[in-house]
């Protein structure tokens, strides 16, 4: 099985753009935030668990997760996240395993928002953080998910601080607009490769 290595940040500090360079360098990468949104839609034990936890309204008549309706639960309410969290993460840490097992590469990327929120750091070999200024993420986010300043802060303060996740990582990638990604990234290749070896 191929080495996991973690990819995360706060919303909005940039996982993805750094996530698109690791791939282009040829490192597979697992959207855990996407597949977690694709088995929400098609895993038959999370679309009962979520019937059951948030009722009928969940899911629209044609079977499709209402997202808005959901959002406007588990945001509000710090315990309704938690238990939607409890529900989706751990499908979604499974099939970040059953993937990274088919992986012929000497590392994949694990992007995910909550990798220390959700437990998903258990078994990865490193993990890298992305660090964004919080007023560029807000601008970002603003942006990106054309949403208000309000609604981009309440999504972040369901995310443990910058200093404290950036603290828990291996590999810190400045996302500030003014240094350059590509050489950092290439810089903590080098560093996991180095260590793989060693290994």
């Amino acid at each position: 099985m191929a080495a996991i290595i973690g990819l995360t940040g706060g919303i909005g500090a940039g996982k993805t753009t750094v996530a698109q360079v690791f791939k282009t360098l040829g490192i597979p990468v697992f959207n855990a935030d996407e597949v977690a949104k694709e088995l929400m839609q098609t895993s038959p034990l999370i679309k009962t668990q979520l019937l059951t936890t948030f009722g009928e309204k969940v899911y629209t008549a044609n079977g499709e997760l209402d997202k808005t309706y959901l959002a406007g639960i588990v945001f509000k309410d710090p315990y309704q996240l938690e238990l939607l969290n409890a529900i989706v993460h751990p499908v979604t840490i499974q099939a970040a395993k059953d993937w990274a097992a088919i992986q012929t590469s000497p590392y994949v990327i694990k992007e995910a928002a909550l990798i220390f929120e959700s437990a998903a750091a258990e078994g990865l070999t490193g993990v890298i953080g992305v660090s964004a200024p919080s007023s560029l993420r807000i601008q970002r986010v603003m942006k990106r998910d054309a949403c208000s300043k309000i609604e981009v802060e309440q999504r972040m303060r369901h995310q443990i601080s910058d200093t404290i996740k950036l603290k828990l990582c291996d590999w810190v990638i400045e996302n500030n607009d003014q240094d350059l990604i590509i050489p950092q990234v290439l810089k903590i290749q080098e560093a996991i490769l180095a260590q793989l070896a060693t290994s």
